[in-house]
């Protein structure tokens, strides 16, 4: 029945299980085991679970369950494994799969914890990476080698909105049976169609759209049966990076009004950057909504929307972005993205400041670029207020 349902429907009701009190809002299973009817039930577990049963919170969990299996159906997933941060989803995804002499092919424009466990963790335990840049397919095409085992990318970059072709690159990857690993968190669950135009696996940090109110961290892997229950469950509840049950719960309770959240903020983001664009200041406006961004077809295309983030580059560098952000009345300055609330950060000094002066030039992260997540608030207050911001920063 479920696989009739529209997305908003899948948000609010797949998977759902209810005790046998018949709550309406989901229960939250704040336990760390489960009791068993006998040696023998115990035994028989430990062999193989059922479909509804758990041994250790670190292994599964009732709410968790409810969680994955409800991320798994708004995704078009056959499976997946909820963990306690999006980088245990990254993290996860591709060291469970990968050993000493395989090799990957990433994207270079990566949030800086991605690119860290490419660049030091996975080359540390003898994997070799090679960096491309994402949006140049024939970049791609030269890289992949017979030996290939994923290629790794940010369908959406983080901060500078570059946006990766995913049928493409997938086409690529599966020519030399490599898996294709994405990190979709700009995308948003509402947006993405990345299993159907070639995904393998796609992770996500649930801390943002997802929860969506800065409540708790969280992260998903989505992909096959075998994937997640053979490769990426025994990597998981080994090294403990699985979800809390109470996290579950509140990204249960996040995943009712996301689809709400994030086509209000989307309209949002289009609306400001539309203004902005032009004002006196400001060298560019970026977003992927606006006609002069690089891959705005392949945007409306693949995501069918601009998305909830946008990037300004402000034209006096570092000072300018500064007082830009410190003469911001509604939105606030912060790390986190995908919130109800418009949150912005200077990747330069923050995200992205343990890059190199030549990495930075390469990603097109500036001194005065500033990251926006746009948040719920009416669309017109946030319009003045970024515009004011922008009069500021250039005195």
């Amino acid at each position: 029945m479920t696989d009739t349902w529209n997305p908003r429907t899948k948000a609010v009701h797949s998977g759902t299980r209810r005790s046998q009190y018949g709550e309406v809002s989901e229960a939250i299973f704040l336990t760390q085991g489960f009791v068993y009817a006998s040696a023998e039930d115990a035994a028989a577990r430990f062999e193989e679970c059922g479909p509804d049963e758990f041994i250790y919170a670190r292994y599964g969990n009732p709410t968790v369950k409810m969680f994955e299996d409800r991320m798994a159906a708004l995704e078009g997933a056959e499976d997946a494994f909820a963990t306690a941060s999006g980088m245990a989803a990254v993290s996860g995804a591709l060291m469970s799969m990968l050993k000493a002499g395989d090799h990957v092919v990433s994207s270079r424009a990566l949030f800086g914890s991605c690119l860290y466990v490419l660049e030091d963790i996975l080359t540390r335990y003898g994997v070799e990476v090679t960096f491309v840049d994402g949006t140049d397919l024939d970049q791609w095409r030269n890289a992949v080698r017979s030996d290939t085992k994923a290629v790794f990318f940010e369908s959406m970059s983080n901060p500078t909105l570059e946006v990766i072709d995913i049928t493409a690159v997938s086409e690529i990857a599966h020519a030399v049976g490599a898996l294709v690993v994405i990190d979709n968190v700009f995308a948003t669950p509402v947006y993405s169609k990345a299993f159907a135009q070639g995904a393998d696996i796609v992770v996500y940090s649930t801390t943002k759209h997802v929860d969506g109110q800065g409540r708790a961290l969280g992260g998903i892997v989505l992909g096959s049966k075998q994937f997640i229950r053979k490769t990426l469950e025994p990597y998981m509840k080994h090294t403990g990076g699985s979800m809390s049950p109470f996290t579950a719960w509140t990204h249960l309770k996040g995943l009712e009004t996301m689809d709400l959240r994030v086509r209000a903020q989307t309209a949002s983001a289009q609306a400001i950057a539309e203004a902005l664009q032009g004002q006196s200041g400001l060298k560019r406006v970026i977003y992927p909504g606006l006609k002069d961004h690089p891959q705005h077809d392949l945007v409306a295309h693949q995501m069918g929307k601009g998305g909830t983030m946008l990037a300004l580059d402000l034209a006096g560098g570092r000072e300018a972005a500064f007082r830009f952000l410190n003469a911001v009345k509604i939105g606030i300055i912060s790390n986190n993205l995908g919130d109800a609330k418009t949150i912005m950060t200077h990747p330069s000094t923050t995200t992205h400041q343990r890059l190199s002066d030549a990495q930075k030039d390469t990603l097109g992260i500036t001194d005065g670029l500033v990251r926006i997540s746009v948040g719920i608030e009416d669309t017109d207050d946030l319009i003045a207020d970024l515009q004011q911001a922008v009069n500021a920063a250039r005195s």
